[in-house]
């Protein structure tokens, strides 16, 4: 296999972890409501409460929010459902990076850019909207730990580019 195979081969494997991590991220957002019970539920049948009470507290918290939202005001959901969508969408981006990898970097940097902004958003908009510092900090790490595919993916990408003769 030439080192351009084998570079190709490396992108596209990076980018379909990537990619469907970020279709399974979208997608648990669709059945929010049934997912925190579950949650709660699991927490309470392993006895996480007695070790980590903060934890299922929040979660409690966050189920009376969900379940009081979806019989009083089912449209408020409606904005996770986009949520959902929006990672969908996100992903079908990729296969930009998938068809010409070295033409469409510009996609991966985007995507770089997007895991950095996750931090600030976390921190402005985490204590506006009463969410617990902790809770901030896990959801900075789907930007520390998504970035990590595209950082590998963009080093890559790079390498190819230099393999690539220059046309036209």
């Amino acid at each position: 296999m030439s080192d351009r195979a084998a570079l190709l081969k490396g992108i596209r494997v990076w980018l379909a972890f990537f990619v469907v991590c970020l279709v399974l991220s979208g997608a648990t957002a669709f059945p929010l409501v049934h997912e925190v019970r579950w949650t709660e539920d699991l927490l309470h049948a392993l006895s996480v409460q007695d070790r980590l009470p903060g934890l299922t507290e929040w979660i409690e918290r966050v189920r009376t929010g969900l379940d009081t939202a979806d019989a009083d005001h089912p449209f408020l959901l409606y904005g996770t459902d986009w949520l959902a969508f929006a990672h969908l969408v996100i992903a079908v981006f990729f296969y930009g990076v998938h068809r010409d990898p070295v033409r469409n970097i510009w996609i991966v940097e985007a995507g770089m850019i997007a895991c950095a902004g996750i931090v600030p958003l976390a921190l402005i908009c985490g204590p506006i909207r009463d969410i617990p510092f902790w809770w901030s900090v896990i959801d900075m790490s789907f930007g520390v730990f998504g970035v990590i595919p595209l950082y590998v993916l963009r080093r890559k990408i790079k390498r190819l580019e230099a393999l690539t003769p220059v046309t036209g």
